[in-house]
């Protein structure tokens, strides 16, 4: 089975490893040089993305590559913690969530798939994909083409692939928050190996002690009208944040900040899939609340395993994405309804906030476990085989 993965990022690196360990052919197309870079600075994941990279056989390379943060903390505008649970797992879980460099996840699943035999290129951007006679050819910006048995697109939020799908596919919205991320150093305040929110008045903030000293931080700011991100700097996040004790001396602190970036929300794609082209993370589903990564490689290698139970040949391909939309559609609709309710208590307004502090110490005393059990301790049960030979890669005409 020959395979095209549209896009390099985490979703497509993923994909491709998922897909080599089942024994496809596998060529990833990215538009850029360096999909990796540093855009979004850090993100996190979750025991259901460690899982997954446990099945991908790179999970020991990624947590070397970041550090674990086995607690979080919640804390309210006037400095009141409002609850202590674990970060991204159920209580006991030994699988502690890993905190790194978006640009070093990349790195590590990009250097994986190498490994496992998938063929990267890069500078090629898809334009179009027209599906005959089984196969799927895929038409690139620079007038080259690719055929293939299936083509899978992990191209991200503004996904050419989801046109391609649907013409009248949704486009993403601003989503009324903005995050600006860099590092402080020297602020005790910020323990080692905790993840620290704090709901400011306007917008969360969240902070990361490293092991090294370091405060990893993200200022998630709420902001009806988009604004301009060249105009975002220390001073002004400084001017937002200067009621909040723990994040005001953080920002003082800052030896680096990040390029800003939007978040975007995008209505429910009604068409994930047809026979021979599919979509995965960020092109189908931008779920947040910290779990877009791990929802990526959730997808991938769920992906990866229906297709080998069905047969792992191209005639099977059809059956298979019908069952990965099955087992992946109420999961990802339940999280996308979670990760709202997150977002809505970031932006919240002067009574919501007051709401909103008086209600989650509760949730997060009483009903933490419960409502995440189906996330953390439910995940897909996936199994990819053994690591083939290096060597193969997709075709191209």
């Amino acid at each position: 089975m020959r395979v095209i993965v549209v896009g390099g990022g985490v979703a497509g690196a993923a994909g491709a490893i998922a897909l080599r360990r089942i024994g496809a052919e596998v060529t990833v197309y990215e538009a850029y040089a360096d999909p990796a870079g540093q855009v979004g600075s850090f993100v996190s994941l979750a025991a259901n993305g460690l899982r997954g990279l446990a099945a991908l056989g790179c999970l020991e390379a990624v947590q070397a590559a970041g550090f674990a943060v086995p607690r979080q903390r919640m804390w309210s505008e006037s400095g009141r913690l409002m609850g202590e649970t674990p970060r991204g797992r159920m209580a006991g879980d030994p699988l502690h969530s890993v905190t790194l460099l978006r640009g070093r996840l990349v790195e590590e699943l990009r250097a994986e798939a190498e490994r496992a035999g998938a063929r990267i290129v890069t500078g090629e951007r898809l334009e179009r994909t027209a599906t005959r006679d089984g196969r799927v050819t895929a038409s690139f910006a620079s007038g080259h083409t690719a055929s293939a048995d299936l083509l899978v697109g992990a191209d991200g939020i503004w996904s050419t692939t989801r046109r391609c799908l649907d013409p009248g596919a949704p486009e993403p919205a601003y989503a009324g928050l903005y995050t600006a991320s860099g590092v402080s150093a020297g602020v005790p305040e910020v323990a080692p190996g905790t993840f620290e929110m704090v709901f400011g008045r306007r917008g969360a903030f969240v902070s990361i002690g490293a092991p090294d000293g370091q405060v990893w931080w993200a200022a998630q700011v709420a902001s009806p009208a988009e604004p301009d991100l060249a105009a975002v700097d220390l001073d002004l996040l400084a001017g937002l944040y200067r009621r909040e004790a723990v994040p005001a001396k953080v920002l003082r602190a800052a030896t680096a900040l990040h390029r800003p970036t939007l978040h975007h929300v995008l209505p429910p794609v009604a068409v994930w899939r047809d026979d021979r082209a599919v979509l995965v993370g960020d092109a189908s589903h931008p779920v947040g609340a910290g779990q877009g990564a791990s929802m990526a490689i959730e997808d991938t290698t769920v992906l990866a395993h229906r297709l080998a139970r069905a047969g792992g040949t191209a005639a099977s391909v059809p059956a298979a994405l019908a069952a990965y939309e099955q087992d992946r559609r109420a999961r990802v609709g339940k999280l996308v309804k979670m990760a709202a309710a997150n977002r809505d208590a970031k932006v919240a307004g002067p009574v919501g906030r007051r709401v909103r502090d008086l209600v989650m110490p509760v949730v997060l005393r009483h009903f933490y476990e419960r409502s995440t059990a189906w996330l953390y301790q439910e995940a897909p049960e996936i199994s990819l085989g053994a690591r083939p030979a290096a060597g193969l890669s997709g075709s191209a005409g």
